[in-house]
Order: structure tokens, then sequence, then C-alpha cells
């Protein structure tokens, strides 16, 4: 196997399992020479400070993952560290002596660790992961035919969980529906929770000094990770406020709908409706969410009431027409 074809959390979980087998620590030389995806990359020729800035960045990963990676210098001169040894003490990241797992029970947790999609994988999901696979586990060994994936569309969501996770405050430029511009947006990001099939942020407003929920596609700016940290605590019980406030929107305001039997609008929107004297009644968060929604079935349904939902779904039906005529002319 060529050094390009060995992952890097396989290079990462080798550095584990390594760290964790020695007593008196493994020099950076050492672990060059020896572990599986440094060694292939010195026989192929690698420049020596591309390997240890690789080491380097390896070796902060796994601090940032809770992996306690030690430091051994020299018992003369601490503070000297040319010939420093790295070791992670077994007390300090085994599991629990009385914590036991069945075979099944390590194959769905190694499965659950699987679910999120590489491109927003969790920090917590990596390294719960590690550590089952340095347990020994063969983590490639299948339980069911397929894993399920957690799919992320929204290009905020990468920045936005690393905030989470490293309890920084992040800023990012976010278009209210109605605004003419973007406003920029400090916040504490405290959660991301999926509600009717869309990511949202949950986090408290620094500016405003509130806590607020922003709908990730509304983020029209990179989301940048600044260095101002926050207490971790306040991450507390913040994933179920962010999905009751939530329902409470949606319980305030409902759709009377009238929907064409057997049709995808009937499907979709039967499986949360409630039924209604004349036709259905569908609880929504947001109203321009909802109405691009309703737009993309056409005639299968009719908005009975609000009426400002009714006329957002006419305006789009009516920009949807406005393109067809356009296009028709024009050919």
């Amino acid at each position: 196997m060529t050094p390009s074809q060995i992952p890097a959390e396989e290079r990462l979980t080798n550095l584990v399992v390594a760290l964790m087998a020695t007593e008196i620590g493994l020099t950076k030389q050492q672990i060059l020479d020896n572990i599986s995806g440094y060694r292939q990359r010195v026989e192929a020729g690698a420049k020596p400070d591309s390997l240890e800035k690789m080491f380097e960045r390896d070796k902060d990963e796994l601090r940032a993952l809770g992996m306690p990676v030690e430091t051994i210098g020299d018992p003369a001169d601490p503070q000297d560290l040319r010939e420093a040894r790295y070791r992670i003490p077994q007390a300090d990241y085994d599991l629990p002596q009385d914590l036991e797992f069945t075979d099944a029970e390590l194959a769905v947790l190694r499965l659950a660790g699987s679910v999120w999609s590489s491109e927003s994988v969790s920090a917590d999901a990596q390294a719960g992961v590690r550590k089952i696979r340095a347990l020994g586990i063969d983590g490639d060994e299948p339980i069911i035919g397929f894993a399920p994936r957690i799919a992320v569309r929204d290009a905020a969501f990468p920045a936005v969980q690393e905030g989470i996770e490293r309890n920084r405050v992040i800023v990012f430029d976010y278009l209210k529906p109605g605004a003419d511009a973007p406003t920029r947006r400090r916040v504490r990001p405290l959660a991301q929770v999926e509600y009717e099939a869309r990511w949202h942020l949950y986090g408290r407003d620094v500016d405003a000094d509130a806590e607020r929920t922003f709908l990730l596609s509304r983020i029209v700016s990179d989301v940048k990770v600044t260095g101002q940290s926050f207490d971790a605590a306040a991450r507390e019980g913040a994933a179920e406020r962010a999905l009751a406030g939530l329902a409470d929107v949606a319980a305030s305001q409902q759709a009377l709908l009238e929907v064409t039997p057997g049709t995808e609008a009937a499907l979709r929107l039967g499986r949360r409706a409630s039924p209604a004297p004349q036709g259905m009644r569908v609880a929504y968060v947001d109203r321009h969410i909802f109405a691009d929604e309703l737009a993309t079935y056409g005639p299968e349904v009719r908005v009975v009431e609000p009426a400002a939902l009714r006329e957002a779904v006419i305006q789009r039906l009516r920009a949807i027409a406005d393109v067809h005529a356009e296009r028709g002319a024009v050919s």
C-alpha cells in the first residue's frame, strides 16, 4: 500500500494504539520509523520537515479529540523537548473496568460512529470510533446490509459544528426573509438540530444577549470560528430547548390546506397533518420555507388559510410562470 492510500484516520488509530502500548513513551523518530502511515512516507523519501509537521498536526488533533497525549521531556531539563517521548497513559484512557460490551453492542457503537458523512463527521464520533478500535475491535466488520448516513447539504454545518465542539464564538452573515441585506451575527453555538428536514443552529446571540434559532440555509457567508471561548456548561440541554422551541412555534401556526388525494403532496403532507372538515391542517415553523415547499406541489395543493401563506405561495408560482414565459419567448 502506498502512503497516499493509507487514510488519515487509520494513521491516527495506529498512533493511538502505539502510544497506549508503551510505558516509557516513543520518540518522534521512533514513531515516524515504525508506525504505519508514517513509515511508508519515510520509505518513500518524504522530507523530514514535512513528516514532523504531519506528526505535530496529528498530535494536536488527538488532543483536540480528548486523547491524553503526554509529552515526557528530559528529566534533567524538562523544557528540552529535542528527545521528548510521547505516550497515552492507559489509566487516563481506558474505559471503566466494570464496563463491558457484548459483540453486538460493540458493533452498534461502531455503526453509530459511522453514521455521520465524512465531510461533516463529529469530533465526538471520531473519538468514539478510535477508542473502540483501540480496544482491538475490527471496525470494518459489517453488522447489517448498509449503514445509515446523515447527509449535510448546508455549507455552514461543519464550521458551526466545530464552534460547538470547541466552545468558540462563531461569526457569520445571516439573511432574514424580506431583508435587503444580511446582518453580521456573533453567536455562541450551543447545538445543531434537524427539524422538518432542515438544519437549525441554536445559540446565544452575543450582541442581543439572547438565545436564538438560525436556519443554516440562511447563512450567506463563510462561518468564522473565533478565538473567543465560552463555558461548555451552556450547551447542556441546548438541543432539547431548541427542539421544544421549534415545536412551540409550529404549534402556534397552522395552515389549512386542500390537497388532491393520491398525489405526492397528499403523501408527504399527510405524514405531519391533522384532519380538518375542509382538507387538512399542517403545522409549520417558517412561512417562507413552507411556501417554498408548497409551491413545488403546483396544483396539488390549495392554501385556504392563512392569507399570508397563500399569498407567498402565489408569488412563487407567478415567478415560476414568468421564468417559463421568458424562456419560451427566447426560444
